[in-house]
């Protein structure tokens, strides 16, 4: 018998596709609770506490001043605020889109990062101008281009950690091609087809950056995905294991054990 439905909520932008808030004067959706958006989100923690941290993913992130996060559609999100200070930019897929040509946080959103003072000064005067138009006129083509302005700046931060553009690319490439195709293509050499460049090559792209495999990172999507079915689904483990394309229930169990340390059972209880 399959257990209750524990759905996640999920937050939607309503009659807008602009929102801009602060984090010490409230937003609109909950912070304190688990969920995820179906819109993109932009978090600056301009002043955090000594403590502030935030979950995503299941992943835990300890803060600092002047971090920023990128959260992407479906990602799971949770943070319980306390005090800290800073901007919440909620933002429709499209005008994302349109906003920020960086392919990688279409897919996967962004850890947080920290903005150098100088990008952070640069940054502060962009929102001022965002905060005072959205108050005002709201003229959607204005915001639209401070939006731009501000996620030219917060990638060319990202960028600079890796300075070899080319493979940066074929990465976000990857990313986006995992997200499209990791239950049903599972074998390194369709996503090196994709790319045109060899199986090896790409290994190696993916070995230098992120100092893995580009098996690894299907199996640590497939495992993220599953983790997501067993904490928040009604689907029993069987049907969880045909949903992600295993042939057998026990072959998913055996490749869930391997990449989390738990067999699924287990994890599930472990959560309810």
């Amino acid at each position: 018998m399959n257990s209750p439905e524990r759905n996640i909520p999920v937050h939607h932008l309503t009659s807008e596709q602009f929102q801009l808030t602060t984090l010490q004067t409230g937003h609109p959706e909950n912070f304190n609770d688990v969920h995820r958006h179906n819109f993109f989100e932009i978090i600056w923690f301009s002043h955090v506490k000594e403590n502030s941290s935030l979950e995503l993913d299941f992943e835990n992130h300890f803060l600092r001043n002047n971090q920023i996060c990128i959260i992407a559609p479906g990602q799971v999100f949770n943070m319980k605020l306390k005090g800290e200070k800073g901007y919440v930019l909620a933002i429709s897929r499209e005008i994302f889109k349109e906003a920020c040509d960086a392919e990688t946080f279409l897919t996967a959103g962004t850890c947080p990062f920290t903005l150098d003072p100088q990008s952070a000064e640069t940054c502060s005067t962009i929102i001022s101008l965002m905060e005072e138009e959205y108050n005002g006129a709201s003229r959607i083509g204005l915001l639209k281009t401070y939006l731009r302005a501000f996620c030219i700046i917060i990638t060319g931060q990202i960028n600079s950690q890796d300075p070899t553009i080319n493979d940066r690319q074929r990465i976000q490439k990857l990313l986006s091609l995992i997200e499209e195709h990791y239950i049903m293509e599972r074998e390194t050499g369709f996503y090196a087809e994709q790319i045109k460049v060899s199986t090896h090559h790409l290994n190696d792209i993916v070995r230098l950056s992120r100092g893995t495999t580009v098996k690894k990172m299907i199996a640590q999507r497939l495992a993220l995905e599953a983790k997501r079915e067993l904490t928040f689904g009604a689907l029993t483990v069987k049907e969880i294991a045909f949903k992600l394309g295993f042939s057998d229930a026990s072959y998913f169990s055996r490749f869930f054990k391997k990449h989390t340390g738990r067999n699924p059972e287990s994890f599930r209880n472990v959560k309810e």
